[in-house]
């Protein structure tokens, strides 16, 4: 009977399970119910994900009102690979947590931490799996409110200014889409994504339509942190709590980046955006300005939250960059790289909430000498550091060589270079924290100094063998990425749908 309703359970689980959390009060029973609620929607995601693999589409209708009059639970490879990227994320960031929260949010606060994140995984699955334009709006939000809550709880007074900032910007990028998706209604008279397709591409040139475009453009674009939209992102990321910048790096802007390949390829239509609107060289030149402009930002920063913050901007560029080919090479590339950045930057940040449990900064000065005092952490580091370089054998190598072959596809040997270019600025500024963990004298002061318990280090670890494993082993990622940019690019609507 359960089975019935799989569909719905990666929202329904943590939805429920939020307001529970928040009455145990006790912290540690908080963290441990987060966890094993957020390993449970882990689960979930891969069976999800095995069944869209194997019979193509899920479409669940939600009271057993048939859309376009009902509520349809949509799910296709691509938003099950992106929940399986989420709630795994989720998962091994919250094991990883307990320590860190302690440490760095005020005990009064820490059941709320464990509330909101609870709330934030509500929202971000649902936006994955929502087949109507609306309440993908409100699942947004959801996630929004969590989010700017979770990034407001560190001890750092200064994370109440970045919150603020990115509250008021995260509410413009709403109101953006909104406005668009309500100008949408008022042409068509939907709000179904599949009905909206298929009225949408009834309209020829409609002022209305490319004006509604515009505006969840623009949204979204602030929403995934796209230059020059992404002001809010880096003094969120840096005075956020770790296990804040860990989870949000790894999942929120990704879930973002689908919202703009959903409404790209599922409503409007490639060749509509691309061709008729244009919008395909716009995003090519936001990305490749986003990867060397922000790529330079990193290399001048002193705190490595920041610089690990802008370096996140730039590798948006690149997803973006992918999507801007307008071909299924390069979405491909974009979703293979959505999700092979999510097991990079989660594990790099995770790393810095370790080393501030031990040394209270993540400055590049408070890294000299730490590989003797912090050898495992610092591997860590390195590693992380490596794949999303695009060291071959890390996943980040297998993102860069899809998306230097989707260009190379079409002939486009400048964006190709562009590309490998912005990896050599990559080396700089992962270069600075290296060369200060290993080359640098150990100050007196971390004499004392020990490796961060194994409760920090085998999450830590286990991100880190995933960026190793998948640079190796890219079976599952390959398929599921082909399969996904596949059915986005070329059929844009599945038939043989298996309703649930």
């Amino acid at each position: 009977m359960l089975l019935e309703h799989i569909a719905v359970l990666p929202v329904i689980i943590p939805l429920i399970a939020a307001p529970l959390c928040l009455l145990l009060g006790r912290n540690s029973l908080c963290w441990s119910f987060s966890t094993l609620v957020s390993w449970i929607c882990f689960g979930v995601s891969l069976l999800l994900l095995e069944q869209v693999l194997e019979q193509n589409v899920i479409s669940y209708h939600v009271g057993g009102w048939a859309p376009p009059w009902g509520i349809e639970v949509r799910i296709d490879a691509a938003s099950a690979l992106l929940s399986v990227i989420v709630s795994g994320i989720s998962s091994v960031v919250l094991t990883w947590a307990r320590m860190s929260v302690a440490k760095e949010i005020p005990e009064a606060h820490q059941a709320l931490y464990f509330t909101a994140h609870l709330l934030c995984l509500t929202g971000l699955s649902g936006i994955l799996i929502t087949g109507d334009a609306f309440n993908l709006f409100v699942f947004l939000e959801i996630s929004s409110l969590s989010t700017y809550t979770m990034v407001s709880l560190a001890s750092d007074r200064r994370c109440l200014t970045a919150s603020f900032r990115y509250l008021v910007m995260g509410t413009i990028g709403a109101t953006f889409i909104l406005i668009g998706v309500g100008m949408l209604y008022m042409k068509t008279g939907t709000l179904n994504m599949l009905d909206l397709a298929d009225r949408v591409a009834a309209y020829d040139k409609s002022r209305t339509i490319n004006t509604g475009l515009a505006f969840i453009m623009v949204g979204v674009s602030l929403k995934l942190a796209l230059f020059p939209l992404h002001l809010w992102l880096p003094p969120a990321y840096t005075f956020a709590p770790s296990a804040v910048s860990a989870f949000l790096a790894g999942t929120a802007t990704k879930v973002a980046v689908y919202v703009m390949i959903r409404f790209i390829f599922t409503i409007f239509g490639s060749d509509y955006v691309f061709q008729e609107m244009g919008m395909g060289l716009i995003l090519l030149i936001l990305a490749i300005t986003a990867i060397y402009k922000c790529s330079i930002m990193a290399v001048f920063q002193h705190n490595i939250k920041t610089l690990l913050a802008y370096s996140s901007v730039a590798q948006i560029g690149y997803i973006v960059l992918g999507i801007s080919l307008a071909s299924v090479a390069g979405l491909m590339a974009s979703l293979l790289h959505v999700f092979n950045h999510a097991l990079m930057k989660a594990a790099l940040f995770m790393v810095l909430g370790a080393v501030f449990y031990r040394v209270g900064s993540v400055q590049i000065s408070a890294f000299n000498g730490l590989a003797r005092k912090m050898p495992w952490t610092m591997a860590a580091f390195t590693l992380a550091g490596l794949s999303l370089i695009g060291v071959p054998l890390t996943v980040g190598f297998i993102s860069k060589w899809y998306l230097v072959s989707a260009a190379l596809e079409q002939n486009n040997w400048l964006v190709a270079a562009l590309v490998l270019g912005g990896s050599l600025l990559a080396i700089v500024y992962i270069g600075r924290v290296i060369e200060a963990a290993y080359f640098k004298p150990l100050p007196e002061r971390y004499e004392q100094v020990s490796e961060v318990p194994m409760g920090m280090l085998i999450p830590m670890w286990a991100l880190v063998a995933a960026n190793v494993y998948f640079g190796i082993d890219t079976q599952f990622t390959l398929h599921a990425a082909s399969e996904a940019a596949q059915w986005l690019f070329e059929s844009g609507r599945l038939e043989g749908e298996v309703p649930l």
